[in-house]
């Protein structure tokens, strides 16, 4: 019974996943999950009392992963501004991955403020990665300029996404030179 729910709960986050990178917050309703799942309306309830628990557990689910690879990336990198390079490229790299086209429509979507904390405190973990970084470059404020390297990255993302002007690898490589640029500062 428990491996039968756990396996249903698996099936509905897949299903949030392909519906929030479809078609974003909007397509994320219950009777898409049950559509895609073939489960009944009323038993997707039974699994999650909203949406925003939906996007919650997402988020616990997820942004682990996606953390994880990031971390490993700069763990594989061989001082402070590879480690710096290797933070904004990886992230930049999952953009395509359906994880995290969702926690992108999670994140601009209409939630509640549990939710949404949720997603800020997966981002500070994300952030505070790169910190130690650029503490061993020198800088004072570690964390501002952490906070501003995201920045760059979070600009980058927006602007692959659009898909319509460079290569995401074009924006990757500016990203990377801006966000080097300025932690040499």
């Amino acid at each position: 019974m428990a491996e039968h729910r756990s396996m249903q709960r698996a099936a509905l986050l897949d299903a949030a996943r392909s519906l929030l990178s479809e078609g974003g917050t909007e397509a994320l309703t219950f009777p898409a999950l049950a559509e895609r799942t073939g489960l009944a309306r009323s038993s997707v309830y039974e699994y999650f009392r909203s949406r925003a628990a939906v996007v919650e557990e997402l988020c616990a689910v997820d942004f682990p992963v996606w953390a994880a690879d990031v971390e490993a990336a700069m763990a594989g990198a061989d001082g402070a501004e590879a480690k710096i390079e290797a933070y904004v490229r990886k992230q930049l790299e999952l953009v395509g991955d359906r994880r995290h086209r969702a926690v992108v429509a999670i994140s601009a979507g209409e939630l509640d403020d549990r939710a949404r904390e949720k997603i800020r405190a997966a981002h500070g973990g994300l952030v505070s990665m790169v910190v130690e970084a650029l503490a061993d470059l020198g800088h004072r404020e570690p964390r501002l300029a952490a906070m501003l390297v995201q920045g760059v990255v979070d600009a980058a993302v927006r602007r692959i996404e659009l898909g319509v002007a460079e290569r995401s690898e074009v924006v990757a490589d500016a990203a990377v030179s801006m966000a080097l640029r300025g932690v040499r500062g």
